[in-house]
């Protein structure tokens, strides 16, 4: 694992950092392939250079965010409300995070991603990539 991540993930409580810790295997695991880095403030993938998923320390617990998740069709996942793709869960414990759920997520995020790396440049706007 990339030593800040898991500086990252060590500075968060107990339970928080065992969340952290199996969701970085996890996703380090299945996007092999991608890029890991500490992207405003919490550990993100990417794709392409396209962010695909990371997870950060909320009130709530640690959440696990999917750029374009909201089109993997899946009711586990909230969709935010506002212009743009991501769905999201929150973890409070390690016991909620069903590994199967996150592998099936993981690779729907290779074969379903939005453009967020070109978004700036497209002064906001989405377009679909896969």
């Amino acid at each position: 694992m990339i030593k800040d991540i898991q500086a990252y993930n060590d500075l968060q409580s107990p339970p928080d950092r065992e969340i952290c810790n199996v969701l970085s295997s996890e996703i380090n695991r299945y996007l092999a392939e991608g890029e890991c880095k500490i992207w405003h403030a919490h550990p993100v993938w990417f794709i392409n250079g396209n962010p695909i998923v990371g997870y950060t320390k909320l009130k709530a617990g640690i959440r696990l965010m999917f750029w374009s998740g909201a089109d993997f069709d899946e009711p586990e996942l909230k969709i935010n409300t506002g212009k743009f793709k991501d769905a999201s869960i929150t973890y409070t414990s390690t016991e909620q995070i069903n590994i199967d759920d996150v592998a099936r997520w993981l690779e729907k995020a290779k074969h379903i991603q939005w453009d967020y790396k070109n978004l700036v440049k497209r002064k906001g706007v989405l377009e679909r990539l896969k």
